[in-house]
């Protein structure tokens, strides 16, 4: 056991905590990355401070339980490593609490974002402001990013900069690329900024870092979010 000499070492071994626990536990990091976006919905959705708080403590508390879960599962580890009933209702009932938190964030979050008020802000907001192009590209790179991340982490290949069952090289390019496209609207450029995705993606198949399958789906799901963005935008 270590004990905390003073307050700096303290916030040290929590920090290790969460760490430990993003990476060993799928299901944190996949709350971890939910919270993101869903914070990332609420600054769209235009929520007032009282609802953010609302908001962050609510997705908060899922990865409390979630930690929660993991220690539980450590200390019924550490006690026993053949199978108890009572060891295994300890995990269940520790995952039964991360349950409940999701499906109250989960709850929450509709209650918040799907309000008649919030829907007739955001129909004004595309009728009368077009979106800036910065503000447009950053959100959709950030959204990308979340799904490359999430593919990496069900998937179980890669790690966060390398391989993976989505080729993040791929599909930031072709990102870019329909960017170009959407925001030059000039076919010179179009064809350049394809050229330089399809590079990008023979070079990851070349280097043997991802296979074909792979770079083809992250050049999908970056065309079809692309495509998507820039036509609500």
């Amino acid at each position: 056991m270590r004990i905390a000499k003073n307050p700096l070492d303290s916030f040290r071994y929590a920090v290790e905590g969460i760490i430990y626990t993003f990476r060993t536990q799928k299901h944190m990091r996949f709350h971890f990355f939910s919270v993101v976006l869903v914070l990332l919905v609420g600054l769209l959705f235009r929520l007032d401070k009282t609802e953010m708080i609302i908001l962050l403590f609510t997705v908060s508390m899922v990865l409390v339980a979630e930690m929660f879960n993991t220690a539980v599962e450590a200390i019924v580890d550490l006690i026993t490593d053949t199978y108890h009933p009572l060891a295994k209702l300890a995990k269940d009932i520790a995952a039964g609490a991360v349950l409940v938190t999701t499906v109250n964030a989960i709850v929450v979050g509709f209650l918040l974002f799907l309000t008649e008020q919030h829907l007739d802000e955001i129909r004004l907001n595309l009728q009368e402001h077009k979106p800036e192009p910065m503000v447009t590209l950053v959100v959709g790179t950030v959204l990308l990013s979340l799904i490359i991340i999430l593919g990496k982490v069900f998937g179980r290949k890669g790690s966060l900069l390398h391989g993976g069952i989505i080729s993040g090289h791929s599909a930031l390019g072709f990102f870019m690329a329909m960017t170009i496209i959407f925001l030059s609207n000039n076919l010179l450029m179009a064809i350049l900024a394809l050229s330089m995705a399809v590079l990008i993606a023979q070079s990851r198949v070349e280097g043997r870092i991802h296979s074909l399958q792979e770079v083809l789906l992250g050049a999908l799901v970056a065309v079809l979010l692309a495509g998507a963005i820039y036509w609500l935008a």
